[in-house]
């Protein structure tokens, strides 16, 4: 590409060149991600993946996509690039393993106002991550370069993952009881979720986002604001291999209230003591400042639940056991009632 350029379109703010930096920048960063089943390199004009079905008899593929949202101005007002991709993959591979699957490559989709090779190899590198913490390749992307319609420092950040399960391994919900238990998986924190009211009720962009805040144990707000969506893959693929697992919710926007009745077939409900949820921090001072009320709390944070998994009632220990195995500080958070409410929280 050393012959690839364009001064007429450099001068409608279009600068090609730094496309092709961006992308030699970033080069190591999708390295990281590379599994048996890639079989392109970068530059192509798709992503190609062979896929191992080895043990499988009906293999299913399931797919995904998401963004970041409005988490991204914390970054540009932190100036901090290499976590939201973390989110970016976050918020797709936790939705593909609530069907049972295994989440295989991802792709990205950046679009900025100004290319900057720099900031650009920033956010994808924290793709990289948020891949490599999945298990799942970097297969492919694209960088958008578009003066006039995102600032020059702004940009927007979305992906796409494909994942695979064999179709007897689908989680269906249709073996889920009155009486199984239910059991949370912490979260980071807000994970990519309600930015839009997190932002009006701090003010970010009149706040000091670097000052340390005693409430939040000594970090800042914008520190605890842009930790990354926690990602469980792996965990949940160990618990997967070991315990019967009949439903699974990402908690993400709707929190409690949307999210976990998705996972229960109609005629049930999720029965939860807020004294047994563990909430973070960050969600009380959200509700404090905010004066929110408690039942707004629960339907739009994930409240300090990143996923919910319901099992049987005999095997919750056992599931506990192999998730805390796995890094989680997994805890049993209720239980399915026969109920058409969706949540009781009580």
């Amino acid at each position: 590409m050393k012959n690839s350029k364009s001064e007429s379109y450099a001068a409608a703010g279009v600068d090609i060149t730094a496309g092709y930096r961006a992308v030699e920048l970033m080069k190591a960063h999708i390295a990281r991600t590379m599994t048996s089943g890639v079989c392109s390199d970068i530059g192509g004009f798709g992503g190609l993946f062979a896929l191992d079905l080895t043990g499988m008899t009906h293999p299913v593929l399931v797919s995904g996509t998401d963004g970041v949202g409005t988490k991204l101005k914390i970054a540009f007002l932190m100036d901090k690039h290499d976590t939201v991709g973390i989110d970016c993959v976050a918020m797709c591979v936790n939705d593909i393993i609530c069907c049972g699957a295994r989440p295989l490559f991802f792709l990205d989709y950046i679009a900025c106002g100004k290319n900057r090779p720099e900031k650009i190899a920033s956010i994808v590198a924290g793709v990289a991550e948020g891949c490599v913490q999945a298990g799942c390749a970097l297969i492919g992307g694209e960088t958008a370069e578009m003066p006039g319609f995102y600032p020059e420092e702004e940009y927007d950040l979305a992906g796409f993952s494909t994942g695979v399960v064999d179709r007897a391994k689908i989680l269906d919900n249709t073996s889920i009881r009155a009486g199984d238990a239910m059991i949370a998986l912490p979260s980071s924190g807000v994970h990519s979720n309600g930015f839009s009211l997190v932002r009006r009720v701090f003010d970010v962009e009149h706040t000091d986002l670097g000052r340390p805040e005693p409430e939040l144990g000594g970090r800042s707000l914008g520190e605890t604001l842009l930790t990354p969506t926690k990602i469980y893959v792996k965990a949940m693929q160990s618990l997967y291999s070991a315990v019967h697992v009949k439903g699974v919710s990402h908690i993400t926007g709707g929190g409690f209230f949307e999210n976990i009745p998705r996972s229960l077939p109609a005629g049930l409900s999720a029965h939860i003591r807020r004294r047994d949820v563990r909430t973070l921090p960050i969600f009380s001072l959200l509700q404090t400042a905010g004066n929110i009320p408690e039942r707004d709390m629960y339907n739009t944070f994930n409240m300090g639940v990143g996923m919910s998994v319901v099992v049987a009632p005999e095997d919750a220990d056992r599931a506990v056991s192999v998730l805390r195995a796995a890094g989680e500080e997994a805890y049993l958070l209720g239980e399915v009632v026969a109920s058409d409410e969706g949540v009781i929280l009580d």
